[in-house]
């Protein structure tokens, strides 16, 4: 693979405030671009490349299923910032191919446990992997061990050739609900860099993308993102990895200022629609609750790309 780039060559802020987060490097800007634009970033090779992979596969969990983005065109009824990453990556590429194995409400290790196989499988030259959010939000998750398990992981990706993006998580701390979890989730984040580091893979650093502190960005969950927060995670990571692309910055309109009183009835409105309903569900799972399943578990024209004479690339599990 030609195209790597460094862990922490990120600057993830960038994308709605220009000079906010500036980590002194110097990154080629990735603004709007058409069809036929062969600006982009440059490989090791020294040959100026535009989107270069051909084949995308996205690890994770809702996050990466794009819950919080509907969509009803949409393998399981949502879009999300892995379905816009590879809209743009496969605009006019007929050979390009996108899977998402990413299946909602797993932890750390069941991701890798069902999903690492498949993907190595499917023989990506690029990969986005996202996990450990329900670990440490439900599960008390220690991020030690979350990490040494991730690190094996990062290291069977990388070993292929494969472009590997890892995602840090977002800075909950001025959040009440989640704000305890503020350590651990900077703790984690930490072991993801330097797992970054000794891989050599790229970090989508959520940590720095301070727009994620917008409620606008926050489904009513305060889970998973909007439309909104997809959206600016996709351009975030595109302009991470240097790649041209024509997600222009949303300015949602000022929110009205609000009180400590409706702050507070907001939190009890949550917990009574959002926590305890989930809390219960997996207390008393149903019985005829539908298997979880990957949301696109084989390779194929990423949505809204027509699809000309596209054919699966590999069935997951039938290589190795």
């Amino acid at each position: 693979m030609e195209y790597r780039r460094n862990a922490g060559d990120v600057n993830a802020a960038r994308f709605l405030e220009p000079d906010a987060g500036h980590t002194g490097v110097n990154i080629p800007a990735a603004g709007p671009w058409h069809s036929g634009d062969q600006s982009s970033a440059q490989g090791h090779s020294g040959i100026r490349r535009s989107r270069p992979w051909s084949r995308y596969v996205a690890l994770g969990d809702s996050f990466t299923a794009g819950v919080g983005d509907p969509e009803p065109l949409s393998p399981g009824g949502m879009r999300g910032w892995a379905d816009r990453i590879a809209e743009e990556l496969g605009e006019g590429r007929g050979e390009f191919g996108y899977a998402n194995l990413a299946i909602s409400g797993l932890v750390l290790r069941e991701i890798l446990d069902q999903q690492l196989g498949p993907a190595l499988s499917l023989k990506p030259d690029l990969v986005t992997l996202s996990a450990g959010g329900n670990d440490l939000v439900f599960h008390r998750g220690d991020p030690d061990r979350m990490a040494a398990a991730l690190d094996d992981a990062v290291a069977a990706l990388s070993a292929t050739g494969a472009t590997v993006v890892l995602f840090t998580g977002p800075d909950w701390g001025e959040t009440a609900v989640f704000g305890h979890i503020r350590g651990k989730v900077a703790v984690f984040n930490e072991h993801i860099r330097v797992i970054a580091a000794r891989h050599d893979v790229v970090i989508a650093d959520l940590w720095a993308l301070r727009q994620l502190s917008d409620p606008r960005m926050w489904d009513p969950d305060r889970l998973h993102f909007s439309p909104l927060g997809h959206h600016t995670i996709a351009a975030m990571v595109l302009d991470t990895l240097s790649v041209p692309h024509r997600l222009r910055p949303l300015e949602p309109k000022p929110m009205p200022p609000g009180n400590w009183r409706e702050a507070r009835a907001g939190d009890l409105a949550w917990v009574a629609h959002y926590m305890l309903p989930w809390v219960v569900s997996r207390i008393r799972p149903r019985a005829d609750a539908l298997p979880r399943q990957a949301k696109r578990p084989l390779p194929g024209p990423p949505p809204g790309v027509p699809d000309s004479g596209h054919k699966p690339l590999v069935r997951p599990g039938s290589v190795g």
